[in-house]
Formats: structure tokens, C-alpha cells, sequence
């Protein structure tokens, strides 16, 4: 074992540590809070500079490295500022689907847009009806000559209003049992007819990133926007969760040291009753807890996130990185806002938007209950 980063690694995690430092403003981020705007200029940036889809082949306009350095990467964005960290690092969501799954075709044509800050994506899975039960869908696709014909609802979807194309999990063999072995997906294109989107509405975190609610209609698009097997959609996405679950972590990873390197900041500073907050033993045993909290979730997210890139995929250790990472943010940032007092509720101190962050964490890409699932599912096997 080698508990450090090599070289390379390290100048990954610099430069993009710097990156966020220049580009990050406080108040811009306030800005774009408040209007609910996505910082493409920002992302632009990042991406010329190679920071999305670093872990993308060259080929596709990545930088050839693995889902270890991408974790790097998205920790400094989001350890800077929650929320630029997690547009930017959601702006090639699901796009991981094609990369793993799909053909050369489909890579030269998604990928390197994305990578080179052209296109957002976005990944449909969720539904009005069935939430996190993505074993069920009402959304359905049926095969019309050389195309497929999708009608149907999905609800929740990161970028859903702003993506140049979404992944769509439909249903496409309605007989077979279970219903999740007749699922399938397929690309959908932004203006084609009958496919429409809309903001879900006001949310308490993420304001930077876009979620929406999608609508098909008789959307005609061609057989060729299958991604990986036609009918083996349910595993594929179920892969891309194993993957991206790592990238949450990595989000909820650096909102939990942003939120205590600013509480740690702040005690040394502010005096109460006579002395440095920072004196007091509470304090110190706070700083202590929230700590060794951040520290045991960094070793789980770097152990999954290398597990992954040695083509040791488990879920079960990946949905234990996001689940307590997630856990996590909440707790340290909760934690900040309390040892900020007055202070830390207020818009300027950032760490309540840290605390609006970080809950998120424990709701996407799979709420802890989900993940509590997948690990005693692994630990039980067929019991």
C-alpha cells in the first residue's frame, strides 16, 4: 500500500486547486446563485483547460487519466465552492454510459463536445411514479422501421433543461419478466419534436445546476441512438451508477473540507469571552470529530475511486464512499454553521450554502437508503 499521490497526481490536484481559486468568486457565485445560472463561461474555462472529462480517452478529447484523478479534480472544485464545483463537475453527467457502452460512432460524436465545453448531457432515469425504483419504467420505446418511437416522463434530471442530449431509460420489451430485462437507452437530441423540458422548480441547493422535468411525445429518433445492447439498459446504467457514485463522493468529500476550512479559519480568529473560539475545548473537540470524519471518508473515496481504475469494480464499496461522504458533508457543514453562530447563516460566510449543498449528496444518484441496499445486498449475497 502507498498512501500517497504520485507526482503527476499531485500536480493534478494543484493545478486544478488553483484553477477554482482564480476563477471562483464569492460574490459571482452568489450571482449566479440567485439567478439560477449555469456558469458556462467558467466551464468553458475548465474544459479548454482539461478538467472535464480528464478521465476521457484523447481520442475523445480527454486526457487519457482514471476516475482517481477525476476524483481529484472534482474534491479542490468543490472544496473551493460547493457549487461551481458540482455544475462544473456535472456538465458531463451519464455521458460515462457512452464512454463505457457505446460505439465508436456515438464517443466521437458526444464525447469530444463535451470534453472540449460544447455540450452539457444528462442522464433520464428518474420518473414521477417511481423515484429511486429504476426497475420500473413507464417511459417506453417502440421500434418503428429503422427507428424508435418514445413517449413518457422523467423527472429530476441533472442539466434536464440545459443539455445538448439526455440518455433515456425506456422500456422496450413491455412482456419480459422482470420488466427490467426489457429496458434499453437511447440518446434523444435537444429541439427534436415531441421532446420538451421544464425547470422542476426552486430548489434548496445546486441552484448553478440546472434539473428538469422531460417530456416525450411520439420522439422519433433513430435505431442507431441505441447505447451499448438493446434491452440491457437497467445494467448498464447500473454500471454508470458504480462509477458516478464515486464522482458524488468526490463532491461531497470536498464540500466537507471547504465547510471546515473555513470553521477552522474562523475560530482562530473570532474571540468570545476573553479568548480565541479556538481555545475552548468544545471547540477543539468539534474540529476533532469533523476531522477524522473528512480524513475516513478521503480513504474510502480514493480506495473506490483506485478500486475502479484497477478494473476492481465493487458496489459495495462504492456505495459505502458515497453514502458516508455524503453523511459527511451534511454533519461537517451542519457543524460549521453552528460554530459561526449568527455568522454562519448568513449568505456571505458561505458555509450555509455548503450545508444547502451537501444534502443533495444523500439524495441523487441514489438516496443512503439505496445504498444501504446495494451493500447488505453484497453482504448477504443470495441469502
Amino acid at each position: 500500500m502507498d498512501f500517497k499521490l504520485n507526482k503527476e497526481q499531485e500536480a493534478i490536484q494543484k493545478a486544478a486547486e488553483e484553477f477554482a481559486k482564480g476563477e471562483f468568486d464569492k460574490d459571482m457565485a452568489l450571482e449566479f446563485e440567485r439567478g439560477h445560472t449555469f456558469p458556462k463561461d467558467i466551464w468553458k474555462k475548465a474544459a479548454e483547460l482539461g478538467f472535464v472529462g480528464i478521465h476521457f480517452p484523447e481520442q475523445y478529447g480527454g486526457q487519457d487519466y482514471g476516475i482517481f484523478e477525476n476524483t481529484l479534480v472534482v474534491e479542490a472544485f468543490c472544496k473551493q465552492d460547493s457549487s461551481f464545483g458540482i455544475a462544473l463537475s456535472l456538465s458531463d453527467f451519464a455521458s460515462e454510459i457512452i464512454l463505457r457502452c457505446g460505439n465508436d460512432e456515438q464517443r466521437e460524436k458526444y464525447l469530444i463536445p463535451i470534453a472540449t465545453g460544447k455540450s452539457l448531457s444528462s442522464g433520464g432515469f428518474t420518473e414521477p411514479d417511481h423515484g429511486s425504483d429504476i426497475t420500473a419504467m413507464d417511459t417506453n420505446a417502440v421500434k418503428d422501421g429503422n427507428d424508435y418511437v418514445i413517449n413518457g416522463v422523467k423527472t429530476f434530471i441533472t442539466n434536464g433543461t440545459n443539455s445538448d442530449f439526455v440518455m433515456v431509460l425506456c422500456q422496450t420489451d413491455p412482456d419480459v419478466t422482470p420488466s427490467y430485462r426489457g429496458q434499453s437507452v437511447i440518446i434523444v437530441e435537444k429541439d427534436i419534436p415531441g421532446y420538451t423540458s421544464s425547470d422542476v422548480g426552486d430548489k434548496m441547493g445546486i441552484k448553478m445546476t440546472a434539473t428538469g422535468e422531460l417530456s416525450f411525445n411520439n420522439v422519433k429518433v433513430p435505431a442507431s441512438n441505441l447505447v451499448g445492447q438493446e434491452n440491457r439498459g437497467f445494467y448498464h446504467v447500473l454500471e454508470f451508477f458504480d462509477e458516478s457514485r464515486i464522482e458524488i463522493a468526490a463532491q461531497a468529500l470536498g464540500i466537507a473540507q471547504g465547510a471546515f476550512d473555513r470553521a477552522l479559519a474562523y475560530v482562530k480568529e473570532r474571540s468570545q469571552f476573553g479568548k480565541k473560539i479556538a481555545q475552548f475545548q468544545v471547540t477543539q473537540h468539534k474540529l476533532a470529530d469533523m476531522a477524522t470524519k473528512i480524513e475516513t471518508a478521503r480513504l474510502i473515496v480514493y480506495k473506490a475511486a483506485w478500486n475502479f481504475d484497477q478494473g476492481k469494480i465493487d458496489p459495495k464499496l462504492t456505495s459505502i464512499a458515497k453514502m458516508y461522504a455524503a453523511r459527511t458533508a451534511v454533519e461537517v457543514s451542519d457543524e460549521a454553521i453552528q460554530m459561526l453562530g449568527g455568522y454562519g447563516y448568513m449568505l456571505e460566510y458561505e458555509v450555509e450554502r455548503f450545508y444547502r449543498d451537501a444534502k443533495i449528496m444523500e439524495i441523487y444518484e441514489g438516496t443512503r437508503e439505496i445504498q444501504k441496499n446495494t451493500i447488505a445486498s453484497s453482504l448477504l449475497g443470495k441469502f
